[in-house]
């Protein structure tokens, strides 16, 4: 190495779980010529651990890493996820269904829910859910591949998983470990900053062992050991967007095949997560601890399982918001040292995966450029703000009135660029973006539906189009059912392509 090579020669991430190791099985796969990947994590610390629903993008990051999905889905106890179905959100008794994919195949110049806002008052209209094919395929427990002919109807979805978020750390440790990724068991006790400019020189483990490294990147989780702890780097808080800050978990036995989506209740003081898995069902309770106590959160779940618990509930408590900026110095934070969106779209492993991926775009060398910190966190502080804001759209849009929650919720003020979109889609059914957005149209119209924001009127172009658009809904969703009905069970599909063995 000569004197003028500024290549970053050690690389030490802080911390384990799902975040400590989707880093390094990354850096592992690409980064090899004379730099180290050391990753430090103690027994003694336990993780989080209850990220078990994903969203589309996470198929990206495991082809990235080169892993097999049949394989990774037996490691993993996974299952497949076509959506999620809120129940009792926008009123007591209403349902919808968030669909990977859009509704439908667009047939005209005019998006086609605009069709559907025309006709839907009439008698006997279907609602938006019938126009989506993930929800024909989920709503009858189906499930296969999408097709690769996009002239086929059964190629307008996507899919995601859901998995044991311990077991995928576990085999992603494996992956990184094979590829020369160094692990050290020890419990942090001291970070050595450089006296010229603050950086991050070392970290000191318990048993006297010094860490030095180039880049730091922090997965200690909510503490933000580094990021926070070290280099005060400062938080922002949106709690008052996003009110609840407690969840309690607990996993409980099948009650059947698994269905082939994520069901999220509304409850008096939040909302409750049901995620099928291979093995067991995930299952929590996300709530506002200035409306209920732990104890009745607990109850509360334990009176709504669909199968016997399999633990005592464990409690979680935290804070929605940001890191004010991610990458710090020569620190990068990532997963819950970086910032905490409650999991209602299931983007916590997501958030993780776009950091690395910026993370490798933006590389540093041993400068660490202030130009391209910068860009890092602005991209990043872009992409939580939005989906901040599409997160604030199902507390917002509600008609319940029935708890103090939800009438807080229904009152707040809310982010003027999400006020701008709900507008937008008062009036005329418009979905309008100041840019690229992790969660697309065809989210935001579900949403919209879904949460009762009835357009005033639908876009005046579709009156001028002279197309049949009733009758063009009418054979998409035939086609669909079909298409539905022709698919294995979901129960039938993991047996055949990833079924895990089975555990004592």
């Amino acid at each position: 190495m000569t004197v003028n090579d500024r290549r970053l020669r050690g690389i030490v991430i802080v911390g384990g779980g799902s975040a400590g190791w989707m880093a390094a099985a990354a850096l592992s796969a690409v980064v090899n010529d004379g730099c180290t990947v050391t990753l430090i994590e103690s027994e003694e610390i336990g993780t989080v651990g209850v990220g078990e629903a994903t969203i589309p993008p996470i198929k990206v990051f495991n082809q990235t890493l080169g892993l097999d999905e049949a394989e990774f889905l037996r490691r993993t106890q996974g299952t497949f996820k076509l959506g999620i179905e809120f129940v009792d959100w926008a009123r007591v008794g209403r349902r919808y269904f968030h669909p990977f994919g859009p509704h439908g195949m667009q047939f005209d110049a005019v998006p086609l829910h605009q069709y559907w806002l025309r006709g839907r008052t009439a008698p006997g209209a279907p609602a938006l859910d019938e126009y989506a094919m993930a929800w024909a395929a989920a709503s009858r427990g189906r499930f296969d591949k999408p097709s690769r002919d996009p002239r086929h109807i059964a190629s307008t979805f996507d899919y995601a998983y859901h998995f044991d978020a311990g077991l995928y750390a576990a085999y992603l440790r494996e992956v990184a470990q094979g590829r020369g990724v160094r692990r050290l068991e020890g419990r942090i006790v001291g970070v050595d900053l450089r006296g010229a400019d603050g950086f991050v020189e070392a970290v000191r483990l318990a048993d006297g062992r010094a860490v030095a490294g180039d880049l730091f990147i922090d997965c200690s989780g909510f503490r933000g050991l580094l990021i926070e702890g070290a280099l005060h780097t400062g938080y922002e808080d949106w709690s008052d967007f996003l009110p609840c800050d407690r969840a309690m978990a607990v996993p409980s036995a099948p009650d059947g095949d698994p269905a082939p989506y994520t069901r999220s209740t509304a409850r008096a003081a939040g909302w409750q997560w049901k995620i099928p898995l291979q093995h067991r069902v995930g299952n929590g309770y996300v709530y506002a601890g200035k409306y209920l106590s732990d104890d009745e959160a607990a109850a509360t779940l334990l009176a709504n399982l669909d199968g016997p618990a399999l633990a005592e509930p464990r409690a979680l408590r935290f804070v929605t918001g940001r890191r004010k900026r991610f990458w710090n110095r020569n620190v990068v934070a990532l997963g819950l040292a970086s910032g905490f969106m409650e999991p209602l779209e299931s983007t916590s492993l997501h958030l993780v995966q776009s950091g690395i991926s910026r993370l490798l775009a933006l590389f540093p060398d041993r400068d660490f450029d202030p130009f391209v910190i910068d860009e890092y966190n602005r991209i990043g502080v872009n992409e939580y703000e939005r989906i901040r804001d599409f997160l604030i759209l199902h507390y917002k849009l509600t008609e319940r009135a029935d708890t103090p929650l939800w009438r807080a919720c229904a009152a707040m003020d809310i982010p003027d660029t999400l006020a701008r979109k709900i507008e937008h889609f008062r009036r005329y059914g418009r979905l309008v973006s100041e840019g690229p957005e992790l969660f697309g149209n065809a989210s935001w119209l579900a949403v919209h539906v879904g949460q009762l924001n009835w357009p005033q009127r639908h876009d005046p172009l579709a009156d001028l189009r002279g197309v049949d658009g009733a009758a063009m809904l009418a054979r998409q969703r035939e086609a669909m059912v079909r298409a539905a009905d022709a698919m294995p069970t979901h129960a039938d599909f993991i047996a055949r392509y990833c079924a895990a063995p089975r555990r004592p």
